[in-house]
């Protein structure tokens, strides 16, 4: 199958249109168009703009209307979501607080009196069980689709330990309130922290993505997180592939999206 990912989008719901109508797979209507295609958005939907909501419920969607079709759209998880689930708000706009101030709360609610009361239906959509947070915790952090691996920040050899699945599983509990906040995720070397692939990566870097890559019997990862003002590009011999271009507002980037198609591996747009 054809399956097309695409980095960060920081709330930026035009550059989202915009990198999905490139790719193909929506029409101006949202309409889903990509038949069997499979999307995979690689994390980081929250923050730095003021659309966010209406993206994550158009992922929702498109996600819905994907796997009708035969294909499917699927958001991970990225740092920007686990900050926001773990109640860090340091880079939320000021449309990014009113997008969310017509979320319902408890007034009564001793958490979310700590905040002013601008800010309390982002709280309470985000925190761990909340609306927002729950919706999140459908998605994965790290998965695998046909040879390519995907991971906001990267996967770690120690990460195998766990297991992709298990990760995924501890992750979910915590955004649905369900279990404690995993060290996979808490930590600079963490699925959704660590640079080794997107950032001076070195052959030692290469060495460990080597092992990462042979230990899940897959060709390639791709990752986001850190910006590439040249583009897409790939490092360690073509199998790590890095797809935040900055195509938000807030960057200033441009559209591009990676298809993979078998071995085929090439950018989209300009």
């Amino acid at each position: 199958q054809r399956v097309i990912a695409l980095g960060d989008v920081h709330g930026d719901i035009r550059a989202v249109r915009a990198t999905l109508i490139l790719a193909e797979v929506i029409d101006e209507a949202d309409r889903w168009t990509g038949g069997d295609t499979i999307v995979v958005q690689v994390g980081d939907q929250l923050d730095r703009g003021d659309d966010e909501q209406e993206i994550v419920d158009l992922f929702e969607d498109l996600s819905d209307q994907a796997w009708a079709a035969g294909g499917g759209f699927f958001p991970l998880v990225g740092n920007h979501e686990t900050m926001n689930v773990g109640l860090n708000f340091g880079y939320v706009t000021a449309g990014g607080w009113l997008d969310f101030a017509d979320i319902p709360y408890d007034e009564g609610d001793p958490q979310l009196n700590l905040y002013p009361a601008e800010q309390r239906g982002r709280v309470a959509a985000m925190r761990p069980g909340g609306i927002y947070a729950r919706i999140f915790a459908e998605h994965n952090m790290v998965m695998i689709v046909g040879d390519t691996l995907f991971a906001h920040g990267g996967l770690l050899p120690q990460h195998l330990v766990m297991g992709l699945d298990e990760m995924n599983r501890r992750v979910q509990a915590w955004m649905r309130g369900e279990g404690p906040i995993p060290d996979t995720i808490n930590s600079a070397e963490g699925v959704v922290w660590n640079r080794f692939y997107s950032s001076g990566t070195s052959a030692m870097d290469c060495a460990r993505l080597s092992q990462v890559l042979s230990a899940l019997e897959v060709d390639r990862i791709v990752v986001a997180h850190t910006v590439q003002p040249q583009g897409i590009n790939s490092a360690c011999g073509e199998t790590a592939w890095r797809v935040d271009v900055g195509l938000s507002n807030h960057y200033g980037g441009r559209p591009q999206a990676l298809e993979i198609v078998g071995d085929a591996v090439r950018t989209l747009g300009p």
